[in-house]
């Protein structure tokens, strides 16, 4: 029955001519429903007419305040064309937070409980578009009886996306677990767009819960052989020639979240599957439709077979391919090769074979498309090693100065880490940093040029030449303020090594700096001033005129500078430099977790998106877990100081809180060594004689798995004294909310001088890369030695001096009470000997070193608090100059630490 009160009111908004006089029939007619919505007596024709006129002023932009209570009415109703109305207006004017859900939920349920199918699908359809948690909550359980109950396919396959909708918005009200079973067994539904839909359910659960979901592997391989093998599909399903494609890209797809299968038989399979779809691909047909579909089925098997063995002849055939895709004439052909090969890239061990393309990639980052330049920017980073790293980077500079304007921040994050990667000259690293803060200007974020200034911080040998690099550089007449901020810290912090060079005396590198203040933001400013007071600490014959400038700006009208001029001005000008020298020491090696630009460029994918397959991640955790020889800026082992010309490796820095708590390991048997918001990371040691055992427990904080986990040594060469096994591995996946550990054994083989480091990689949403040090150091293998007091100082006076005596004054980290440092230095594996010493506050220790085949040695310690001053006198003597030094300084440095 045709509404013809809804038909005239839609012709008289058309006839308005002015927005005045639409609005004024707009007004008209509310009322006139208003006044229909108060008679108790409406029957369902006319609600159903009202609503839809509310409707239709509502998708014409109107707001709608009133009917939403008599949609829902509609809903309950038991005549399809009300119920069908009813529905609309639910889907389109109300939203999940509405107060009016729940009377809708309970009209759902009885519509989802109901034997009429077509009321189902309207259920499902609702549930769908609104898809609040209220739904999740009380009517996905209804949902999935509907979709594996014995229903039409219909019901079925819209079941099927319904509870996908529900689980990509509510994951945690989902019972994925429970129903894993109940819902693979759907992938074998006879109908092929059922197993569509199922299978597309199973993706997604599939990269949440992969060990619930694992059954569908090889059901999904069967399917696929059958469809692309035995052609048993029907010909409804064919699409261009090419049969049921969606389905052969979503099982493809889905393949590639597991590892390839034990199952020979299956394995055969599926490489079978894979050579009939890269065969049947070779010769590209003029259909475009076909193209399309015989490509997407193409690109996604060539993933797989990367993912399952990027060596194999396959994958060889299939960059034969690719090399003529990334040449083609089509756009979307283009796009397609170049992502797929920089998935290639990423993962195959060799890149020899794509680098045969660079110029062919190299063009492409001046394609007309945005789309494409991206991936070609994306391949050129994935097939940059240190032989082409010079040509991709200068290339990559070049094209920098008239790209995309959206694409430049991403270029210029991906040039900084090739740049800092590759390295195999400290000037080539600065110059090209430089050239990159001029070229791209305002496109440099923050942790460009602060990841700058930690591999120059953390490189001594970079220093002079960073130094007089920036210096020159700002002499030009072209430079960005992100290059005055480079200079600023640096010549802040190593100036003075460049004051015998030519034009680079104190004042010259202070007049070259100021001569840009004025021009500068308030941030840089700040930073200048920082500078400055350095000055005065550096070179004490410029303080005069330096004190001049800080003097003037204790004027400013802005707060930070004139604060921050006060306080420089008031330190520069006391009567002693302690206080000067002390607030300008040289900064420290930075510590840090992992690269910050890593961070930048690897962003989580969105929640209701499929995880990437494959990233790029993958080879910059690999390359970091094995790092190359050519790392000289350390991006490996983010970030550590080059290899000294003795070849011994200085140490790399770690986060502030690892070392607190591997100062804690020394002294306990069991405890954390470091822990964020995604993992905790714990131990359990066991030491006899000169050897011992040592438990790592990896937990995963997360609701979603830890994927590629090891533990890799940070140092190349090892730690000198010690070795290190492993007993048993850690599975390289984690469950969420589970812990695995790994064993090590360790043996003391001679006296230890350094302490052993490890990193802990793993992937999340990205890379992520975890740097400590294993609790196995030199007081790992003492031995707690009972002595007599006259028999200790017997023995203090024999080796009384050095080279076998190690002492030094310090601070303590924390108020000294002695019962705590005597429980710490029993943790230390030393015999505290009670009231031998004249002083009761000072503390005596024995022990015997164990040091494998180069025998024991005895090592004795005093301790002597002042509790008034908070100050500790240690001293260390022992049989062995090694194990005194060592020693001493692992003890002291936990008592002058925090750790207590």
């Amino acid at each position: 029955m045709s509404m013809r009160g809804l038909t005239v009111f839609i012709a008289d908004l058309r006839k308005c001519r002015v927005r005045e006089m639409e609005e004024k029939r707009i007004n008209k007619e509310m009322a006139n429903i208003r006044v229909k919505f108060k008679d108790s007596n409406l029957n369902g024709y006319h609600k159903k007419k009202y609503v839809c006129k509310l409707l239709y002023m509502y998708i014409l932009g109107w707001d709608i305040d009133f009917g939403h209570a008599e949609a829902v009415q509609l809903i309950s109703s038991n005549k399809y064309s009300e119920k069908q109305i009813g529905y609309l207006a639910v889907t389109l004017m109300l939203n999940e937070n509405s107060d009016l859900i729940r009377l809708v939920v309970h009209s759902l349920k009885k519509d989802l409980e109901d034997s009429n199918e077509i009321f189902n699908c309207l259920a499902l359809h609702a549930i769908a578009n609104i898809g609040g948690r209220q739904m999740a909550e009380n009517l996905s359980s209804f949902v999935h009886r509907l979709f594996i109950g014995n229903h039409r396919n219909f019901v079925k396959k819209k079941a099927a996306l319904c509870l996908l909708r529900l689980f990509r918005k509510h994951p945690d009200v989902i019972p994925a677990k429970d129903w894993a079973n109940s819902i693979v067994g759907t992938l074998e539904d006879y109908d092929l767009g059922v197993a569509l839909c199922a299978t597309s359910l199973v993706l997604a659960l599939a990269q949440q819960y992969q060990d619930e979901f694992a059954a569908a592997v090889p059901i999904l391989i069967t399917r696929l052989y059958k469809v692309i093998i035995e052609k048993e599909y029907s010909a409804e399903y064919v699409y261009y020639k090419v049969p049921i494609p969606w389905l052969q890209v979503k099982v493809l797809r889905l393949l590639q979240y597991y590892p390839p299968p034990s199952d020979r038989q299956l394995l055969q399979k599926i490489n079978n599957i894979l050579h009939a779809i890269i065969s049947s691909s070779q010769d590209q047909s003029k259909n475009v439709q076909h193209t399309n579909a015989q490509n997407a089925v193409l690109f996604e098997a060539i993933s797989l077979a990367i993912h399952l063995d990027s060596e194999s002849t396959l994958v060889a055939e299939s960059t034969y391919l690719l090399g003529k895709f990334i040449s083609s004439k089509e756009t979307n052909i283009r796009y397609l090769g170049l992502e797929a090969m920089a998935h290639l890239a990423a993962y195959s061990s060799s890149v020899e074979a794509i680098k045969d393309h660079q110029d062919t990639v190299i063009a492409s980052l001046k394609d007309k498309d945005i789309s494409v330049r991206r991936r070609a920017l994306d391949l050129l980073y994935s097939m940059c090693d240190v032989s082409n790293a010079r040509v991709i980077v200068a290339e990559l500079l070049r094209v920098l100065a008239t790209a995309d304007y959206n694409i430049r921040e991403e270029m210029v994050l991906k040039i900084a880490i090739l740049t800092e990667k590759f390295a195999t000259e400290y000037s080539w690293y600065v110059d090209t940093i430089l050239q990159l803060i001029s070229a791209a200007g305002d496109y440099v974020s923050e942790e460009v040029w602060y990841r700058v200034v930690q591999i120059v911080t953390n490189n001594e040998d970079l220093q002079e030449y960073a130094a007089k690099t920036v210096l020159t550089s700002l002499r030009t007449s072209a430079y960005h303020e992100t290059a005055i901020k480079v200079g600023g810290y640096i010549l802040g912090e190593f100036g003075h090594l460049i004051v015998s060079l030519p034009e680079c005396s104190p004042i010259e590198q202070f007049a070259t700096l100021h001569a840009k203040f004025s021009m500068c933001s308030l941030p840089t400013r700040a930073l200048l001033l920082t500078t400055y007071v350095k000055f005065c600490n550096l070179f004490p014959e410029i303080k005069p005129q330096v004190s001049m400038i800080l003097n003037q700006y204790q004027h400013i009208l802005d707060s930070e500078l004139q604060q921050r001029a006060c306080e420089y001005f008031t330190i520069a000008n006391m009567p002693t430099d302690d206080l000067l020298q002390t607030v300008c020491e040289e900064m420290p090696p930075f510590p840090e977790r992992e690269s910050a630009l890593l961070n930048c460029l690897y962003k989580k994918n969105a929640d209701t998106e499929d995880k990437r397959t494959w990233s790029i991640v993958e080879r910059d955790l690999k390359d970091r877990a094995q790092a190359s020889e050519s790392d000289l800026l350390g991006l490996a082992e983010a970030p550590v100081t080059p290899t000294s010309p003795s070849g011994a490796q200085s140490t790399t820095a770690i986060s502030a809180q690892a070392e607190t708590h591997f100062e804690r390991a020394l002294f306990n048997s069991e405890g954390l060594l470091f822990e964020d918001s995604q993992l905790q990371l714990g131990f359990k040691t066991e030491f006899h004689g000169n050897t011992g055992k040592i438990a790592l427990y990896v937990g995963n904080k997360l609701g979603s798995q830890l994927t590629s986990l090891k533990f890799v040594p940070a140092r190349k060469n090892g730690t000198p004294g010690l070795g290190v096994s492993v007993l048993q591995p850690i599975p390289s996946v984690i469950p969420p909310k589970a812990q695995l550990q790994q064993i090590f054994q360790v043996e003391c083989l001679a006296p230890i001088t350094d302490t052993p480091m490890l990193r802990l990689t793993y992937v999340t949403s990205g890379a992520q890369s975890i740097l400590f040090k294993l609790p196995a150091v030199q007081t790992s293998f003492l031995e707690p030695a009972p002595m007599a007091g006259q028999d200790f100082f017997a023995r203090w006076k024999q080796i009384e001096g050095p080279p076998r005596e190690a002492q030094s004054i310090f601070r303590s980290g924390v108020n000294i009470e002695v019962e705590t440092v005597k429980t710490a230095l029993k943790g230390f594996r030393f015999q505290v000997l009670e009231n031998v010493d004249p002083n009761p506050l000072n503390v005596i220790g024995v022990a015997i070193a164990n040091c494998g085949p180069d025998g024991k040695f005895g090592c004795l310690l005093r301790l002597e608090p002042n509790v008034d001053q908070q100050m500790f006198r240690l001293t260390i003597r022992a049989t062995n100059e090694t194990v005194a030094t060592s020693v001493h300084g692992l003890i002291s440095k936990t008592l002058a630490g925090k750790s207590l």
